[in-house]
């Protein structure tokens, strides 16, 4: 297995970002002949051709796609390792977070509050699903995954679980007169209904409270993404089943209202991180502040 070079690594990161040889040459102040050997040395490494000619210009291949993300990767590390270990009591100035993708982007932004605005410190978000975020967890290219899903664990995991926040969960509609004063019973048996997808916890929930209550919901529309259940609530599509964290500005707007309280069922918040020797300390402040603030 051929060892990479890291001087070869750096030469192609400032190909790939100039997009021409003559013009990386000359800013890294090196022969154009020099430059494009020892491209072509770790393309040989590598096993695949990181570069398309177009033109006077060069233009990534998949593969070339795939190795400038890792060294981006891996020169954020390198870094992070240097500021880390050189002053590991200080702040460090990124943080990286990953969120599930049908995460409440109120919630994120409640929990990223304390940072928002900060001089010298960059936040770098990243959504998708809980398999995704969790590897990249480990592999230290994020700080902490903000979830509504506790990870499996057991004694030799290395997830640290923070619970962040219970949130109620609330009957959400228009401010309309024929509305106001009815039962929850009333509302669910007879207005159309936005509910999160089956396979949630909190749809789970619900479909337990309909089931006790002998009612059959009239379903306008299911989304799987807290972000698309606020648009449809807006749009009037019908009442939703929402934590109110959610719509919380069209609530304080007034241009739509909280309608019954759904007592028993909550939505859990979680902050996810690694066990590590030398932490990001801009984790453990949020998670201090989020959770005293709603203390």
């Amino acid at each position: 297995m051929a060892i990479l070079n890291l001087h070869h690594l750096r030469l192609f990161h400032a190909v790939a970002r100039n997009g021409t040889l003559i013009g990386a040459a000359r800013d890294l102040n090196l022969s154009q002949s020099a430059l494009s050997t020892q491209i072509k040395a770790l393309e040989g490494a590598l096993g695949h051709d990181l570069f398309d000619r177009r033109g006077r210009g060069l233009v990534l291949t998949e593969a070339g796609r795939i190795a400038l993300d890792h060294a981006e990767a891996i020169f954020r590390t390198a870094s992070d390792l240097t500021a880390t270990l050189r002053d590991p009591g200080g702040a460090r100035r990124a943080l990286r977070v990953g969120a599930l993708g049908t995460l409440s982007r109120n919630f994120q932004m409640a929990f990223l509050e304390p940072l928002i605005g900060r001089a010298g410190v960059e936040v770098v978000l990243r959504s998708g699903s809980q398999r995704v975020l969790l590897p990249a967890l480990e592999a230290l290219s994020l700080d902490v995954v903000l979830t509504n899903l506790v990870p499996a664990r057991d004694a030799a995991s290395p997830f640290l679980v923070h619970d962040l926040s219970e949130q109620p969960v609330s009957l959400i509609g228009p401010a309309r007169h024929d509305l106001m004063g009815r039962g929850l019973a009333d509302l669910l048996g007879h207005e159309p209904l936005i509910l999160p997808t089956p396979e949630s916890s909190l749809r789970a929930s619900f479909d337990a409270l309909v089931e006790r209550l002998g009612l059959t919901p009239r379903i306008a529309a299911e989304a799987d993404d807290m972000a698309m259940l606020r648009l449809l609530t807006r749009a009037h599509a019908g009442l939703a089943v929402i934590p109110p964290i959610v719509v919380r500005d069209e609530l304080a707007s007034g241009a739509l209202v909280e309608l019954a309280r759904l007592d028993g069922i909550s939505e859990r918040f979680f902050a996810v991180t690694l066990r590590r020797r030398f932490p990001n300390p801009l984790v453990g402040e949020l998670v201090d502040a989020f959770q005293l603030d709603r203390g």
